[in-house]
């Protein structure tokens, strides 16, 4: 890939997310006193304010909730389109965007995916969906 993927700012509320997709994994949080689903990763919980929030392995599968197709793109991504950015909703409940992988044509509202790693560099491993 042509240039610098630009990377993601990593805090001591991320660290755990990040450090498990170079190993495969996908974190999200939940809160130990409403016992709801958090994603993005963050210190408090968004739901009841509690602090008492920890880690749990996601199921890695989802459904696409919405998506589009990228035609046009900057820097290291201009040679990767077209490519579908989308939001998946996890089983957990939690949204994320991503990408969704594959034939793009395949690609609607609702169909059932699972993640996938990409290492794009030495230090940094993003989350991707297939569908499944």
């Amino acid at each position: 890939m042509a240039g610098q993927i630009p990377k993601p700012q990593i805090d001591n509320d991320s660290r755990p997310f990040w450090e498990a997709a170079q190993r495969g994994e996908l974190l999200i949080q939940r809160c130990e006193a409403c016992s709801q689903a958090i994603f993005y990763p963050r210190a408090i919980c968004p739901h009841c304010f509690s602090e008492r929030v920890s880690w749990i392995t996601a199921s890695g599968r989802g459904r696409i909730y919405s998506y589009t197709v990228v035609h046009r793109a900057f820097g290291p991504f201009a040679e990767e389109t077209p490519f579908v950015v989308a939001i998946v909703e996890l089983e957990e409940g939690v949204r994320m965007m991503t990408r969704i992988k594959g034939d793009r044509g395949q690609v609607a509202i609702d169909k059932p995916v699972a993640v996938c790693f990409e290492r794009v560099d030495e230090d940094l491993t993003l989350p991707y969906f297939t569908l499944i």
